[in-house]
């Protein structure tokens, strides 16, 4: 086993997993209250995606601000903030109900306005707190392993679907019996124990600040055409979460890119950096957008948020134990043949998800998805780190910042849009009068598709919460069209990792036309291309 670079470099890995697992913990409890927020407060299903969203988002944008941040600040004082975060973001989401309560409850749509922004805010402190946390701990555990990135990445990334199992568990044991504000207090626990596990601890630097790279010559392995995707990603939040005119939030942009270029005297950069962002912003859309939903979707065509919660609780438990196994995997297949593997299983997991019906059919489309989406993520920081070792926390950054990005103003905005879209449509075709009477009041819309009006998510609870027997035809109606938008979304959504593998299969063909895929050592100047040079294999 690798020893690491520093005498204290497995309790590093370990808090950092403990951090991650904090992130894990109170995004499993978010996804599994998610239908009390919508009955409580009266808000649909895009309303709970962006919600759910703007976590994602935000993650995304401090990765990066701490990336670039974290060789000249430290990895301590990031961690610090990280925590106070995480403390912050609790308090704010615990005051909307007290908010919504005082403003007058569901008759004010004031009320429910500010409960909505309680809870967004909330989210995107969290968020803030995650990302920073993930800033360090991606170049911390690639320095820390230099020789066993891929392996490592995964251990520490292990954290994440701990903490979605530590949160699950006590969702499922809490469900019914206590308030969700009290659930949502829970992921302080594993945050304290990382800031116990860190204090007093020395951080070494970066692998690329550590040689000596230029901070200029970091932001060149990103490039511009890196940039671009970054910047793409960053207007759309402008519009959508800030609520800038397309034309400001264009601007905006296109001003983040160009003082970019002028950092790095208008460096076009790798293409192939360029693609790894493209490519990990569906990983974001398929792996945390669906994650967002999973447990509320599987809990609608089960019939049961707690099972729905259970299968969550089982699929996090696979993605568990299976990243523990990236080494010896990658040893056999590559990096790449990983991640063209997942891609497979995650289109053929999503696919039968939409369409079975059983408990045992679910569970076994269930098993493999979750056998698909394992390895996307720590495999993809891997391969970056692997390629473009020069670029530092910045590019291992740039990736994490795509993806979250991605899944927040995409994926799991995307997924509620098109559940309340087909929703909506089957309804309309079934009764209009019903789709009348439980329609929301306002509408939503996502990227060029059309604004749609979608279920009014408290008037749909309170038909679900009424015994089989007192529902009426109408009523019965709803809950078909709730369960066809769920399993349309998720079939739809397959189609992702379908892309994913073909982007896959290019890749595999672009690295054997270069002899292989080989991990780059840094000291070679022919690092940053991609991965020729004398660079030793690492598959």
């Amino acid at each position: 086993m690798d020893k690491g670079t520093t005498p204290n470099a497995h309790r590093l890995l370990w808090a950092g997993f403990m951090a991650i697992l904090a992130a894990g913990v109170g995004f499993s409890i978010r996804g599994g209250i998610l239908a009390d927020w919508g009955t409580q407060f009266g808000f649909t299903q895009s309303d709970l995606g962006t919600i759910t969203g703007g976590g994602l988002t935000g993650f995304g944008i401090i990765i990066l601000i701490g990336s670039l941040m974290a060789d000249r600040v430290g990895y301590g004082k990031l961690m610090v903030l990280a925590f106070f975060m995480h403390v912050g973001s609790a308090i704010i989401t615990l005051a909307a109900t007290p908010i919504f309560n005082s403003m007058g409850g569901l008759e004010s749509e004031g009320a429910k306005a500010a409960a909505f922004q309680c809870l967004f805010w909330g989210m995107f402190m969290f968020a803030i707190g995650n990302g920073l946390a993930e800033a360090v701990v991606n170049p911390l555990t690639a320095v820390l392993f230099p020789k066993q990135k891929t392996h490592y990445l995964n251990i520490l990334h292990a954290g994440w679907p701990g903490g979605l199992i530590v949160g699950g568990l006590l969702s499922m044991l809490m469900v019914g019996k206590v308030r969700w504000e009290i659930q949502m207090g829970m992921f302080l626990v594993p945050a304290v124990l990382y800031g116990v596990m860190l204090w007093g601890q020395k951080f070494p630097r970066d692998e690329a600040g550590a040689a000596g790279v230029k901070y200029t010559d970091m932001l060149k392995e990103l490039g511009l055409l890196g940039a671009s995707v970054i910047c793409v990603l960053l207007a759309l939040f402008f519009k959508n979460d800030l609520g800038l005119s397309t034309t400001v939030a264009t601007v905006l942009g296109v001003a983040l890119l160009a003082i970019f270029g002028f950092f790095t005297k208008f460096t076009m950069g790798p293409i192939l950096m360029a693609f790894l962002l493209v490519i990990h912003a569906l990983v974001g859309y398929v792996e945390l957008g669906t994650d967002s939903w999973i447990s509320n979707i599987t809990g609608n065509i089960l019939a049961s948020p707690g099972k729905g919660l259970a299968l969550f609780v089982y699929t996090s438990a696979l993605m568990f134990t299976l990243r523990f196994f990236a080494g010896p995997i990658v040893h056999r297949i590559s990096p790449l043949g990983l991640l063209l593997s997942s891609a497979v299983f995650g289109a053929l997991g999503l696919q039968l998800l939409g369409t079975f019906n059983t408990g045992m059919a679910i569970v076994f489309a269930a098993t493999i998805y979750g056998i698909g989406k394992t390895f996307f993520w720590p495999t993809m920081l891997a391969v970056v780190s692997e390629q473009f070792p020069k670029g530092g926390a910045i590019t291992m950054g740039s990736i994490g910042c795509v993806g979250m990005l991605s899944a927040g103003l995409l994926g799991s905005t995307g997924i509620g849009y098109k559940q309340d879209r087909f929703a909506a449509e089957h309804l309309q075709a079934a009764s209009p009068a019903a789709y009348e009477a439980v329609k929301s009041e306002n509408s939503n819309a996502f990227l060029i598709f059309k604004p749609i009006q979608g279920l009014d998510g408290a008037k749909v609870g309170e038909i679900k919460a009424k015994p089989a027997a007192e529902q009426t035809d109408n009523d019965k109606l709803v809950l078909a069209a709730s369960l066809d938008g769920a399993r349309s979304a998720l079939k739809m959504t397959a189609l992702i990792p379908v892309t994913m593998g073909v982007c896959y299969l290019l890749l595999i063909f672009y690295f054997k036309s270069r002899g292989g895929y080989k991990a780059v050592e840094i000291g070679n100047a022919a690092a940053s291309a991609g991965g020729s040079g004398d660079s030793k294999s690492d598959s």
